[in-house]
């Protein structure tokens, strides 16, 4: 394989990319690292924006505190996932930062870069909360000429304990261990 894009956010559902990548990919000779910047915030209004709206928003936001954060947060995403892919023996890496609706810009780039294969996170959304915001990798998923690997966390092992999660533990384990107790005075 000649080229994968591998397109990465802040979310955990982007840190699965990592472990994907490194359980079905063959190292192919360049990486393109995309993350692209969501202008508006959480807001699903961009998806509604058509050419001119965006272009404008585009121009409104240049030069601003609010840019210069984005392209700062977006810098700082693209050095950890380029370390950590450094770290296992990836060399030539490409970073790019771009702007708009996600799954546009994973599809354009795909397009421009000529890339084999795209990568990038499930984010997991059900229910009314997917049928509103809809899901990047579906979109991608329909519209790629390339194939896509969308890459699901685990949901178990790779997330810090709560205390709920050690009071659950606790509880099971004081349950059995009080059980086994009672067992052997009967059993006596």
């Amino acid at each position: 394989m000649k080229k994968v894009l591998i397109a990465v956010d802040d979310t955990k559902a982007s840190k699965a990319v990592l472990a994907t990548f490194c359980n079905s990919v063959q190292s192919p000779e360049e990486i393109v690292l995309l993350h692209v910047e969501r202008l508006e915030g959480r807001s699903l209004m961009i998806d509604m924006l058509g050419e001119t709206e965006m272009t404008t928003l585009k121009d409104a936001v240049r030069g601003t505190e609010r840019k210069e954060a984005l392209d700062e947060k977006g810098g700082r995403i693209l050095a950890y996932y380029t370390r950590e892919l450094k770290e296992i023996g990836a060399s030539r890496i490409k970073t790019i930062i771009r702007e708009g609706v996600p799954a546009e810009e994973i599809l354009s780039v795909a397009d421009s870069e000529g890339v084999e294969l795209i990568i990038l996170g499930y984010s997991g959304r059900k229910g009314l909360d997917r049928m509103i915001a809809g899901s990047v990798g579906s979109e991608v998923g329909k519209r790629a000429k390339v194939p896509v690997l969308v890459a699901k966390r685990a949901s178990i092992c790779e997330e810090p304990y709560t205390w709920r999660d050690a009071f659950a533990a606790v509880s099971v384990t004081s349950a059995v261990i009080f059980g086994l107790f009672l067992l052997g005075i009967v059993l006596k």
